[in-house]
Formats: C-alpha cells, sequence, structure tokens
C-alpha cells in the first residue's frame, strides 16, 4: 500500500486543498453575478435576485453582491408596489393583485407589499359598498345608499367617487332626519289640530297614525295641555313642534319606539347618548380644528392629538354632525402657486483710448566736450550747443487708439413652487465672512475672534397670497449687493465695502400675468487726459498733443415674475359653507320643510256617530273629529271636563258630526206647554 503523506507534508496538502475551494467557490460566485446582471438586463428580475442569492451564499463576505442584491430588490419592490397603486386607481384589480405578489415573492417580509394586500381588500370591499349605494340611488332609497357610502368615507375620506355619490344625493334628496331607523315613519303625512288638549292625547293620536310607540319618563307632565294645528304636515314635524314647544327632547330607543323626557340638563345627562368620533385631518392641523370644535360646538370633550393630527371628539349624535360639516369645511388642500422668476442683470462696459501719450518729463544734461562725459564747467556755457547737450534715458512716445464694447448678462431662473401665505427665499450669490474680535477686559486678558457670514449677490423673497378670482398677490423683495471694495483694519482685521440695491413692492397678477420690473440702474462714468499745456487744449490739434482714457460701466437689474396657480382655494360645497345648526340651548335638528302634495288616502267609511259626554260644561262648541280608521272616537274622554276642540285629519277627510245631548242633558223650560187633556 501506499505510504499516505504525514507531518508537513499533509498540511500543505490541506491548505492546497482549501485554497483550491476557495478559488473554484470564488469562480463559482463570479459566474452567478454575472449570469444575475444578465438577467436583470433582459428584465428577469426575479431570476437575477435568485442569482445574486446565490453568488452571495458562494462568496458571504463580498460586498459588491451584497449591495447589488440589496439595491436591485428594492427597486423592484418599488416598481411592483408603486404600479399595483397606480393599477387600484385605475379599478385593474387582478393586475395590481399579482404586482403584490411579485413583491412579496421579492421580499415575503416587506411591510408595505403586506399592507397593499389589506389595502387591495380595502378597495374591493369599498368596490362592492360603491355597486350597492349605486342600485339603492337607482331605487330612490337615498338613507341606506348614504350609510354604505359613509361607510367608504369612514375608511377613505378622499374618496372621491364616494363625495361625488354623496353630493348627487344631497341634490336629489333633502337631508334626512337623523335618526334614519324612524325616516320612513317620520315622512308619513299628518293633518291635526288641537286646542288645550293633554299632551299624553296628542301622542297618542300621533301615535295611532303613524304605529310609533311613546315612553314618557316618570317626571313628563303628560296632564299639560298644548295647542297644534297643522295641515298637510308630516309625523316629524308633529313630533319636532310638540316637544319644542313643551321643553322636551326625545331618544330613539329603537325602530318604532321613541322615550320622552324633559329638557332640563340632568335628564339629559342621563338619557342623551354620546358618539366618539375620530377625524384624521389631511391637510389642516389638529390644533387649529380643535379650537373651532371647541369654540363652535362648546364641545369639552376634544383630543387633539399634533402627532398624527388628528382630533377626537366625545358628544352628542347632532354636534357629531356639525363636527363633520365644520372639519369638512377646514380640511381642504392648503393652495400653492409656481412662481416662474427671471433675473436679469445686464452690464454694458464702455473704454476708450485715444490720442498720444507724450512722456511727463525729459533730462538733459551738457556733454563734456573733452572727453564726451558728462562733466561739466562753467566756461564750457560758451562753447554750449546743440550737439553738446545730452538726454538722460529715453523719450517713450506711445500713440493710442483703443476701443472696447462689452455686454454682460447674468441670467437666474429660478421656479419656485410656494403655499398660500408662506414665504420663499432665493439667494445666488456667495458669503463673505466677516471676522469680529473681541478683547476681554481686566488682567491676563483674551483675544476672541468670531466669524459671521454677509450675503453677496442677489437675494430674492417672495410671499404669495391666493385669492379665490385665480389671482395672486406677490409682496417682493430684491436686493442686489456686490463686493466693492475690502479694507485692512489697524489690527489686521479685514472688512469690507458692500454696494446694495434694494427693492420692495406689492404687487396682484392674474394666473399667467409676467410683471417686470426694471430700472435698478447703476451708472459709473471715469474720464481722464494726458496732454501737453496749450497745446493739447485745441479740440482737434490736441488728441496730437495729448491722450485721454473714458470708462462708462452701466448696470441695470432686470426682474420678471410670473404666476401659475398649481391649485387654488377649494370652495366648500353649498351643504358644508351653509347649515342649520340648532338654537342656543341644543342642536336640535329641523324636520324637513320640504313641499310636499296632500296625501291621497283612500275614501272612509260611513260616518259614525261619537258618543257625547254625559254632563257637558256649560258653553261647549260642538266640533267635528275626523280621521280614517281606527276612528278616534274609541279614545276615552274625561267625564267631569268638555272634550277639547280637536280635529284630526288626513286630506281629503271625512265630516263626521257629533249628535244632539241626550234628554236628559236638555235644559228644562221654566213654562212647559200645557198636556192635553
Amino acid at each position: 500500500m501506499p505510504s499516505q503523506p504525514h507531518g508537513p507534508a499533509r498540511l500543505v496538502q490541506k491548505i492546497t486543498l482549501s485554497a483550491l475551494l476557495l478559488a473554484l467557490s470564488g469562480c463559482a460566485g463570479q459566474m452567478a453575478y454575472r449570469d444575475a446582471q444578465g438577467l436583470i438586463e433582459k428584465d428577469q428580475v426575479e431570476a437575477g435576485l435568485a442569482k445574486l442569492q446565490e453568488a452571495m451564499r458562494r462568496e458571504p463576505g463580498n460586498a459588491e453582491y451584497r449591495s447589488a442584491y440589496l439595491n436591485t430588490r428594492d427597486r423592484t419592490l418599488l416598481r411592483y408596489l408603486d404600479l399595483a397603486d397606480q393599477q387600484m386607481e385605475e379599478g385593474k384589480l387582478d393586475l395590481a393583485q399579482q404586482n403584490i405578489e411579485r413583491a412579496l415573492a421579492v421580499s415575503p417580509q416587506n411591510e408595505r407589499a403586506r399592507g397593499g394586500l389589506r389595502k387591495l381588500e380595502m378597495v374591493e370591499r369599498h368596490g362592492k359598498l360603491l355597486l350597492g349605494a349605486s342600485v339603492l340611488i337607482e331605487q330612490r332609497e337615498y338613507d341606506q345608499a348614504k350609510q354604505k357610502l359613509n361607510q367608504v368615507l369612514a375608511e377613505r375620506p378622499q374618496h372621491e367617487r364616494a363625495r361625488d355619490m354623496l353630493r348627487d344625493i344631497a341634490e336629489k334628496n333633502p337631508p334626512a332626519p337623523a335618526e334614519t331607523g324612524l325616516a320612513k315613519v317620520y315622512k308619513q303625512p299628518i293633518t291635526i289640530e288641537f286646542r288645550e288638549a293633554p299632551i299624553k292625547q296628542v301622542f297618542e293620536v300621533i301615535s295611532r297614525r303613524s304605529g310609533l310607540n311613546f315612553i314618557f319618563d316618570k317626571d313628563v307632565k303628560t296632564d299639560t295641555r298644548t295647542s297644534i294645528f297643522l295641515k298637510n304636515s308630516t309625523v316629524e314635524s308633529a313630533i319636532y313642534y310638540l316637544l319644542m314647544t313643551n321643553q322636551l327632547e326625545q331618544q330613539v330607543m329603537d325602530g318604532n319606539t321613541i322615550l320622552i323626557y324633559p329638557n332640563i340638563a340632568p335628564k339629559l345627562k342621563e338619557y342623551q347618548e354620546m358618539v366618539i368620533k375620530t377625524f384624521y385631518l389631511a391637510n389642516a392641523e389638529a390644533k387649529t380644528i380643535g379650537n373651532t370644535l371647541k369654540t363652535i360646538l362648546k364641545s369639552r370633550d376634544v383630543v387633539i392629538d399634533e402627532k398624527l393630527n388628528l382630533v377626537i371628539v366625545r358628544d352628542n349624535a347632532e354636534a357629531i354632525r356639525l363636527a363633520e360639516k365644520l372639519v369638512a369645511a377646514q380640511d381642504i388642500a392648503e393652495p400653492e402657486v409656481m412662481l416662474d422668476v427671471e433675473i436679469l442683470e445686464v452690464k454694458r462696459t464702455r473704454l476708450m483710448d485715444l490720442g498720444i501719450d507724450w512722456p511727463a518729463k525729459a533730462v538733459f544734461t551738457p556733454i563734456n566736450s573733452k572727453n564726451g562725459t558728462d562733466g561739466f564747467n562753467l566756461r564750457d556755457f560758451d562753447n554750449l550747443n546743440r550737439d553738446r547737450i545730452g538726454v538722460n534715458g529715453t523719450l517713450p512716445v506711445t500713440v493710442k487708439a483703443n476701443k472696447n464694447d462689452g455686454d454682460s448678462n447674468l441670467l437666474a431662473n429660478p421656479r419656485i413652487r410656494v403655499r398660500n401665505k408662506e414665504k420663499a427665499k432665493v439667494m445666488i450669490g456667495d458669503k463673505l465672512p466677516v471676522i469680529t474680535s473681541t478683547i476681554s477686559s481686566g488682567v491676563g486678558g483674551f483675544n476672541t475672534d468670531s466669524v459671521s457670514f454677509v450675503d453677496v449677490g442677489v437675494t430674492l423673497n417672495a410671499e404669495p397670497i391666493i385669492y379665490l378670482n385665480n389671482e395672486v398677490a406677490i409682496r417682493v423683495s430684491l436686493e442686489v449687493s456686490n463686493l466693492v471694495n475690502t479694507v485692512i483694519t489697524k489690527n489686521g482685521t479685514t472688512a469690507y465695502q458692500i454696494g446694495s440695491r434694494q427693492a420692495s413692492t406689492l404687487l396682484q397678477l392674474k394666473d399667467g400675468e409676467t410683471q417686470v420690473l426694471a430700472g435698478l440702474l447703476n451708472n459709473e462714468e471715469r474720464s481722464s487726459a494726458s496732454k501737453v499745456p496749450g497745446l493739447g487744449d485745441f479740440p482737434l490739434l490736441g488728441r496730437l498733443f495729448g491722450a485721454s482714457h473714458d470708462d462708462t460701466q452701466k448696470t441695470e437689474i432686470v426682474l420678471s415674475i410670473t404666476p401659475h396657480l398649481l391649485r387654488n382655494v377649494q370652495r366648500p360645497e353649498a351643504s358644508i359653507s351653509e347649515f342649520a345648526a340648532g338654537t342656543e340651548a341644543n342642536f336640535r335638528r329641523k324636520p324637513d320643510f320640504s313641499p310636499r302634495p296632500p296625501a291621497q288616502l283612500p275614501a272612509p267609511a260611513a260616518a259614525q256617530r261619537a258618543p257625547q259626554p254625559a254632563t257637558p260644561a256649560t258653553g261647549a262648541v260642538p266640533q267635528t273629529v275626523a280621521m280614517p280608521p281606527p276612528p278616534v272616537s274609541n279614545m276615552p274622554l274625561s267625564n267631569t271636563q268638555p272634550g277639547p276642540a280637536t280635529s284630526v285629519a288626513q286630506p281629503p277627510l271625512p265630516s263626521l258630526s257629533l249628535p244632539p245631548p241626550p234628554p236628559e242633558a236638555q235644559p228644562t223650560p221654566q213654562n212647559p206647554p200645557p198636556q192635553p187633556q
């Protein structure tokens, strides 16, 4: 048998084998990474991600593979989920579900993808509710349709289709009573006339006509007399006026039962049911909404959560109904405007150099004729001539003929999106450091330097105010500054001389109208001349004996501003901007006052005699009581008091004449006629 390697040789084999396996693993990881890149380029993202995961398993410590996997996964998730949201808005729920499932396949624990499934279920549920509401609207069942639409808006307050359908219902049908279970009974027609009748008796007549059950609190004085005259009205109106004129309140117990109790604070606390409503706000601030509800509705139980931007209200049903309208009127998107600003700085430079620039001076020195040097004595003046006078240096003469024209335009064209009554600032330029030295007093004082910065350039401040007529008022402030000079103080501190031009105004423009603000000019003209005295003063000839330098700089700032409305103030609907809010004491809702034709009832049976009290009071007035079956004649009347003058009818109504009093109740004449013999 071949001998096995021992000792160092075996160790070398293990190391070599490990290195070989590591190299093969690295090659496999690199191949998987290349395959993943190719698959991703072909839009086969799922397969590409699988290859990237394989590359990561091959080389767990490779940061490049892990970074590529995470970036690709995040981009893929964002793509699928955005596409699913768009498809849900378009009503393509099947395609949206497919994209959400693909996102979950990429990242099963992704919370947004799971939320997408929940949102998809909610959209499907809302679709069924909207479909049912549409059918109910066609059947004129507006109350049930509103219930379904309110379920949708409770989960998605900004659902456009549900809001549109509610607006259609509001246009087709006036608001229904607060107690939706009694809506049909409330709308029944009734004609009722009572004069000084016990209130319990009036409620009994209404009960027989409508089928409603009335329960009275023990503190209700049922013998209180009241008068009511209603023709071609409704059961709702009759109950409303009875409660209002007798200081009573009602509480709906079930579909056909109403509890009547006194309208006093202890009874209201005992019987009046409270409702808790949470308002999730999309645009308005929770603090503002909370203050509005406290001020207008006098609600004490109002909780404001500024972090979640919601308001929780606890109050009675009528107050909650009013709170919903107030919140809808205020929770609207802020108007926005796009300011198209163009800042143009036009700088013109004119430079002209023309003429002959002569030397300012010339030095002449006599020359010694013997050795040609500059040595000179007094005897040499006798022989002084032009050959013996020398010139020190040279006499430079420069001919100048130069003209420069320069135009420079510095253009800035920012586009700023601003909310209504918010400030926007644009600064184009530099920040110059300004060093301030502070020396502390006392022995051993020390010097402290602090640095602040000054803006130099173009600074624009704008504050728009958007109006309902598509006009925008803009408060504009423009400042153009530049560095003029740098000054060094004695202490070595650098100071700057800054030139500034400012303009501020308040203007009002229409949507898309352009306004140009110009005239911020800065003119600098400098002229200098170098000429021979006398000769250089001649108009034309003087150019040969002198030179002039003319420098003109003109700078103008032009501001052009154009507002483009992105979203104007949303005027609320008429039902939200104006609505009934009850009285100062309570928010009791008025009944439906819309006109209605007289009720048509079947022909009544033959008139029947109504029983008459045995001993009517003196002066009782004959009266008629008319009503379709069940007849009112079955109602018990007091034997000690005359019956109230009442008439209860639904047009057309039969008239029932009361019989004459019985013989024992007729008055006996003082002189009876003689009896026959």
